[in-house]
């Protein structure tokens, strides 16, 4: 199947009414049809693995067709250079959570560009260092804790941003290293204490958040039966 072909699909699946939607949950609507997840994990089911495909839908700069990219690629065929200049076109938060856990995370520069991604200033590229974080937490059952270890010094740095998806994505991260395992838990549990003596809303707000989750009865009964 061609990249003309798909393009004409998600057109043909457009639906104005969850684009409204998705404006309400902070997505860029921009370029975009209202085409949900499900659906188009569908398409990605029917078309197939395919690199080369993945590109071209990604240089049409449709919302969807950007989601399918990730979707379809091979992780083990993306280069370095794709990802630094995918990173550099995340326009909105879904696009940079979808690409980043179902593709970026699989790669083997993933652990490297959680760290370089996590350190830069550009909204999107910080969200995705963090976002990385959280889903190698999910996705990678073999890597020992010290890998998660350093990434708390990381969280602890980035926790004073007080941009929306930053922070959010700093939480996210840091709730993840908590639910990890009862070692990992107590590590987190206490650089959230140490985050919430910053003297920053975002701080403040991120320590409070993981806190309330990482010390709950839930977490700590499920870890303990792990």
């Amino acid at each position: 199947m061609k990249s003309e072909e798909i393009i004409r699909e998600i057109k043909k699946l457009a639906n104005p009414r969850n684009v409204e939607g998705m404006g309400r949950y902070g997505i860029n609507v921009e370029n975009a049809y209202g085409v949900s997840i499900p659906a188009l994990r569908k398409m990605a089911k029917e078309i197939g693995k395919d690199h080369e495909l993945a590109l071209e839908l990604w240089n049409t700069g449709v919302h969807e067709a950007r989601l399918l990219a990730a979707f379809i690629d091979r992780p083990e065929e993306v280069t370095e250079k794709q990802m630094e200049s995918w990173v550099l076109d995340f326009d909105s938060w879904d696009v940079c959570d979808q690409v980043c856990s179902n593709l970026f995370d699989k790669t083997i520069f993933a652990w490297d560009k959680a760290v370089e991604w996590s350190e830069q200033d550009h909204e999107f590229v910080k969200r995705a260092g963090f976002v990385l974080m959280a889903t190698l937490l999910v996705h990678d059952k073999k890597a020992k804790d010290s890998a998660f270890t350093r990434f708390l010094l990381i969280i602890i740095k980035g926790s004073t941003d007080e941009r929306n998806f930053v922070k959010k994505a700093v939480n996210w991260a840091l709730r993840q290293i908590g639910k990890r395992n009862l070692n990992l838990n107590r590590k987190a549990v206490r650089a959230a204490e140490k985050i919430q003596k910053i003297d920053s809303k975002a701080a403040k707000w991120i320590a409070r958040d993981a806190l309330r989750e990482l010390k709950s009865e839930k977490v700590q009964e499920r870890l303990k039966n792990k």
